[in-house]
């Protein structure tokens, strides 16, 4: 069955062989994540290969994208390797401090006591520990622990309600952006990005660093701060498109506001034409049983229910035991809920104007294939723009998108409803045509005497040149 929404695994210890990873395309995963958060550059580049080698077996484009590990502000190490904090209890974070102990930890982020005051709550090891700011000497943190337990080795620290001054690209990330334009990926998220520069910034560096290659990443902005909701718009004018990155957001802005959170973010991203993921312990328990809890279920079924492009992977498919089992169970979930979702097609024509004439063919094929009661449309793009706008609506309508672009075949393969095919386009315009019906056809979308509803530009080739608009039966003659 067509299965509208993508699935984005990240690949570990768990899914890195030839033998795991081609099981999990052939079960459905559509991008693959590399954590820059872990590994080496070697270690990133052999993945890539094998990706891209295994997807060749399985006959379809697989994206990749590189998830940079933005300024992740830590403790540091402890002497004993951890330390256990009991409520009540005063404990100093000290930038200068070299190895913990049972009083004082260390910092690899130098600048969080500048960034403090006494009243503010820290929440650590993604908020199990919460310490209050009792003051600030110099480059110690003083603080009272609020709610105890064991803290080990290089937790996490978040500010509650946000407001910490690191920038989203750290040193380490503009080395990682120059490894990920070599390996050509399709997509590069930004982790912790504050504000519209951060995007613009990150954009740029990879531009700069893929253009030896020719490469040009769609960037994604994870919103995981607090200070990126209030600039949510901004952000989402400045990226092609936003995760959803329930984890750190959940411990600067509460786990009660995020569900709110999300619904809107994928609304607002859908409205500006752009990306969303959903991301962060989607199928938590798989990591280690061979089933989802029901809740689990509903949290996935929930997001494609909201109309998120995509749902994604992390420790599941990358260091858990059963990372093919999860494809195919998530894969099962997403098809579920798509039956039920309900179609307001004429509602969001409402009120909408269209200023280019490529948006409004795709706009047009989308509104006729709906009510025509069309098996499919099929879109001949170079850039993939048409199939990216008719993908903002959904219809139940399955749209396939023929390009004869790998890199465009590859970012397409993250939007909802669209199935990317490859195409070597002839550039007579009814020879196209009838190659893509015969593409459709062949891999069993369509049958003969269906109805296919077709865009394509004239004259073909050129990007954003959708003009077009044909509807045909199959087996007629075009």
């Amino acid at each position: 069955m067509h299965r509208a929404t993508k699935i984005v695994a990240t690949i570990g210890p768990a899914s890195s062989t030839p033998d795991i990873l081609l099981k999990m395309i052939r079960a459905g995963l559509d991008v693959v994540r590399l954590n820059f958060s872990h590994g080496t550059a070697d270690d990133h580049r052999q993945r890539a290969e094998t990706v891209r080698e295994c997807a060749r077996q399985a006959g379809r484009e697989v994206a990749i994208m590189a998830d940079l590990q933005g300024p992740k502000i830590r403790v540091g190490k402890f002497e004993n390797g951890k330390t256990t904090l009991e409520p009540g209890q005063p404990f100093i974070l000290d930038a200068e401090c070299e190895l913990g102990n049972d009083e004082r930890v260390g910092l690899d982020y130098k600048d969080l006591p500048r960034d403090l005051k006494p009243g503010d709550v820290l929440l650590l090891n993604d908020g199990l520990i919460v310490l209050d700011v009792a003051r600030v000497i110099g480059s110690e943190i003083h603080t009272i622990v609020k709610i105890g337990g064991d803290l080990s080795n290089n937790k996490g620290i978040n500010r509650q309600g946000g407001g910490l001054t690191a920038p989203a690209l750290t040193a380490k990330d503009m080395e990682d952006i120059r490894t990920a334009m070599s390996l050509a990926v399709d997509f590069v998220a930004v982790s912790f990005p504050k504000n519209a520069t951060d995007m613009e910034m990150a954009r740029q560096l990879a531009n700069i660093a893929g253009a030896p290659y020719g490469v040009k990443p769609k960037m994604i902005a994870k919103i995981e701060r607090a200070e990126a909701i209030p600039a949510l718009q901004e952000i989402l004018d400045s990226s092609d498109g936003i995760m959803v990155a329930r984890g750190d957001l959940a411990v600067e802005v509460g786990n009660a506001a995020v569900p709110a959170l999300q619904k809107r973010m994928i609304r607002m991203a859908r409205e500006s034409n752009k990306l969303v993921i959903t991301a962060t312990q989607m199928m938590e328990s798989m990591i280690h049983a061979p089933v989802p809890t029901r809740a689990e279920v509903s949290d996935v079924a929930n997001a494609v229910l909201d109309g998120t492009d995509a749902v994604m992977l992390s420790a599941e498919s990358a260091a858990g035991k059963y990372p093919v089992q999860t494809i195919e169970t998530m894969a099962a979930i997403c098809l579920e809920a798509e039956k039920s979702e309900h179609s307001e097609l004429d509602k969001d024509f409402l009120d909408r104007t269209f200023t280019r004439i490529d948006q409004s063919i795709a706009m047009g094929a989308l509104f006729t294939a709906y009510h025509l009661g069309a098996k499919a449309i099929v879109a001949l793009t170079e850039s993939g723009s048409t199939a990216l706008w008719m993908s903002r609506h959904w219809t139940h309508v399955p749209i396939f998108a023929l390009t004869p672009r790998v890199g465009s075949e590859r970012a397409m393969s993250l939007y909802r409803n669209v199935t990317p095919l490859h195409l070597d386009t002839s550039s007579d315009r009814d020879t196209a045509l009838q190659q893509a019906i015969e593409v459709v056809v062949s891999k069993g979308y369509a049958s003969r005497g269906d109805m296919v509803v077709l865009t394509v530009g004239e004259p073909m080739g050129q990007p954003g040149g959708t003009n077009t608009l044909k509807i045909v039966r199959v087996g007629d003659v075009l």
